[in-house]
């Protein structure tokens, strides 16, 4: 082989090289925009979606505060609820000892009375209910209710 073939070798051994290279170069760089190209569309995405997320993170804060504002209503609730049942309860028990009074007072009443038809008998809680003070028992009542039929 002469030296003009060897050089003539070289050379298209170097182009050779040199466009394989220039080929890779090329391949890498169009590859190297294609992800910042996919890497901003992820990020616009992930810029929208985080928007979402916000908005669901607002709506759950939102929505956990009228929770608290409801459960506090329900507690207030409770405790006026328990405050009025004390209330009734004392009002019963105050309500009991009265009725026990004026029974005492219908009986001794009941004893002084010549005329009075208990004198002898005890009155029954319903009597001293229905009967209008200083009636005897017996004697005047409520009207009966007419029967619908």
């Amino acid at each position: 082989m002469t030296t003009s073939s060897i050089i003539w070798i070289v050379v298209v051994v170097v182009a050779a090289v040199l466009l394989v290279a220039a080929i890779a170069w090329v391949a890498r760089k169009k590859r190297t925009e294609h992800r910042r190209v996919q890497a901003g569309d992820i990020r616009e995405k992930a810029v929208q979606q985080s928007h979402e997320v916000g908005q669901r993170e607002a709506l759950a804060d939102e929505t956990a505060a009228k929770a608290r504002v409801a459960q506090a209503e329900a507690d207030a609730l409770a405790a006026h609820a328990a405050g009025l049942q004390h209330q009734a309860q004392a009002r019963r028990t105050d309500a009991a000892t009265s009725r026990s009074e004026v029974n005492r007072q219908f009986e001794r009443a009941d004893k002084i009375d010549p005329d009075s038809d208990t004198s002898d008998t005890a009155r029954d809680d319903s009597e001293t209910r229905d009967t209008p003070r200083g009636t005897p028992a017996g004697k005047q009542g409520r009207p009966p209710m007419p029967r619908a039929g």
